[in-house]
């Protein structure tokens, strides 16, 4: 059974981080990080780095979310009492009971330190358990190792590569990685592995 609304206010969290509902009043917090740390966003096929283009982005998130095709969150990392980045739900399809959790970054002072495996383990399972969802896939360049490597960490099994896919801001075309988590795996040992690695510092 499908239970959500893109216009509530869905507040995830537990003792490390809170994700929320990302408002027009975030893009001013996280901005500077568009200047002090643009290569973040390399692997991205749009350009985010800069004032501009990062206000521009989450503009057109926020319309999204108006739309009803995606959901962004801001994520506050409570260790350190400081915003550290973004993530969402996107391509969400209720009636197929499907989506695609991405658009995630971090502050380069936030990699590393488990603080993505708590968001991913807070947004998986509020999606299957909360939104019913059945599915969840995960893109990312296919040279982005980092990316990769926590995907796989986290659970999610290779579907293939999607070769050429889209156009990057920098010249040429990326080959983009599927990825995907099912309902039966989460329910069947992903959850559990995931909960059991949330003490320790990961990618």
């Amino acid at each position: 059974m499908i239970d959500f609304n893109f216009s509530e206010n869905y507040t995830l969290e537990d003792d490390v981080v809170l994700l929320r509902p990302f408002k027009k009043e975030d893009i001013a917090i996280l901005s500077h990080f568009s200047v002090d740390e643009p290569e973040i966003w390399w692997a991205s096929p749009g350009v985010i780095a800069g004032e501009e283009n990062f206000k521009k982005h989450y503009e057109e998130a926020l319309k999204l979310k108006e739309d009803k095709k995606e959901y962004p969150f801001i994520v506050f990392d409570k260790r350190t009492k400081q915003y550290a980045g973004s993530t969402r739900f996107y391509d969400i399809q209720l009636s197929n009971q499907s989506l695609q959790l991405g658009y995630t970054w971090y502050g380069k002072k936030f990699q590393a330190t488990g603080l993505n495996k708590h968001c991913k383990f807070l947004l998986l399972s509020f999606a299957f358990e909360r939104m019913g969802m059945e599915r969840i896939e995960f893109r990312a360049h296919a040279k982005n190792e980092r990316s990769i490597a926590a995907m796989k960490s986290i659970g999610c099994t290779v579907e293939g590569i999607l070769r050429k896919m889209t156009p990057m801001h920098s010249g040429g075309r990326r080959d983009t990685i599927v990825l995907s988590i099912l309902k039966e795996e989460w329910e069947n040992g992903v959850k559990e592995r995931l909960k059991q690695q949330l003490n320790k510092a990961f990618i």
